[in-house]
């Protein structure tokens, strides 16, 4: 049993009942489940055409949307930051010392074989352990 599973979720899929029933059962009487959703700014030639109060509207629409799709789970503690995906999903997992990670995965297609998913790159870097849902 884990005291404290951090769920990252997309806000276009919300938090999966699946996933979000997997991180209730491992987790421990008195622990929390916390909801990650990453949101990435763009860069390169895209980012250079926003300007910083287009970025701060949408992160505040991600957060809006983030409650909403949380308002059914008080339970789960929402936190939404600023960065590239899986390399933030490590980087706060290993902040608030997490002791596991729920992610969802799809089924690999050949640009992941190339590049690799975000939950694959989460289990080869994540300091805790990782259950991965499909």
């Amino acid at each position: 049993m884990y005291k404290r599973i951090l769920v990252p979720m997309a806000l276009d899929h919300g938090l999966s009942p699946e996933t979000l029933e997997i991180a209730r059962a491992l987790l421990h009487d008195g622990g929390e489940i916390i909801a990650l959703h990453v949101y990435e700014t763009p860069s390169g030639a895209v980012g250079a055409y926003l300007d910083e109060e287009m970025v701060r509207a949408g992160f505040e629409m991600a957060r809006t949307r983030m409650a909403e799709k949380l308002a059914e789970h008080p339970e789960v503690k929402p936190v939404l930051k600023k960065g590239h995906s899986y390399r933030t999903i490590v980087d706060y997992s290993t902040e608030i010392k997490a002791d596991c990670i729920v992610i969802g995965s799809h089924k690999p297609g050949l640009r992941d074989y190339f590049l690799g998913s975000t939950a694959a790159r989460v289990v080869r870097h994540a300091p805790c352990a990782v259950h991965v849902t499909r």
